[in-house]
């Protein structure tokens, strides 16, 4: 652009088109989960955690699939388990805190007899204890 050009556009007002010198792409990720899923999982392995329930994974995954997600993709070691992770603590830390209402709750919505879903969560049978969660991966640098 030459100096007499900038000079009159800049004293007529005129605004220049900017200019990015990195205009990169915004980032997505393709096939990302809804966020209803990843709801979804995060309160029924919270509901699993803080009132013992099993997971039944066929249901589990029937309802997953209804949201066009697998249920690879919501685990907490998957690709989205941060997140999972997050919402999984908050959800835990509020059912701790009114457990009794919340497990009577969380048993009417997708329990046995469940009202949004059947037998995504079942009871532990007699005498079974719960497998323990998987530990989280150590956040420490690598040196």
């Amino acid at each position: 652009m030459s100096r007499h050009f900038l000079a009159a556009a800049l004293l007529a007002g005129f605004a220049l088109p900017a200019v990015a010198e990195d205009a990169a792409p915004p980032r997505t990720i393709r096939n990302a989960p809804a966020p209803r899923a990843l709801e979804l999982a995060a309160y029924v392995y919270a509901a699993s955690n803080v009132c013992g329930y099993k997971i039944g994974v066929p249901e589990f995954d029937a309802v997953l699939a209804k949201m066009n997600t697998k249920s690879e993709d919501v685990s907490p070691r998957g690709p989205f388990g941060a997140r999972i992770q997050g919402i999984f603590g908050m959800m835990s830390n509020d059912m701790a805190l009114h457990r009794e209402q919340s497990c009577i709750a969380v048993a009417g919505e997708y329990g046995p007899e469940g009202s949004i879903a059947k037998n995504v969560l079942q009871p532990m049978a007699a005498g079974e204890t719960p497998t323990p969660a998987p530990k989280a991966p150590d956040a420490t640098p690598a040196k």
